[in-house]
């Protein structure tokens, strides 16, 4: 399944923010010494999306996508809108979505993915 996109064609409004993030673990002993170290599986990537002004059938699809992923739990391929590059395997964060409808042609949320 791909994250929705909007009735221009576009998954996100600026402003958008992406972010890299490093994983670390840290693995502690019994004598209470610690050991640090970075995730094999590299940097992630994370997109906080708000979207304003949206019409009902952009808020309705929105509201539709975050049902059927059942919050985080289900994964799904999401374009970044920088370069175009899909990314598969991304979740929401969270298992709750606020939408807001203030109006026609003025419903808008907040959705984070991460990769």
């Amino acid at each position: 399944m791909n994250f929705p996109t909007l009735k221009t064609g576009a998954v996100a409004q600026y402003p958008i923010t992406r972010e890299r993030r490093l994983r670390s673990e840290t693995l502690r002993f019994v004598d209470g010494t610690a050991q640090r170290y970075r995730d094999s599986r590299g940097s992630r990537l994370r997109w906080m999306i708000r979207l304003d002004l949206l019409d009902e059938g952009e808020l309705a699809s929105m509201e539709e996508f975050v049902a059927v992923q059942q919050g985080a739990y289900e994964t799904f391929t999401f374009t970044d809108p920088w370069d175009g590059v899909e990314y598969e395997g991304c979740r929401l964060e969270g298992d709750e979505a606020v939408l807001i409808s203030a109006g026609e042609m003025r419903g808008s949320t907040t959705l984070t993915v991460t990769q």
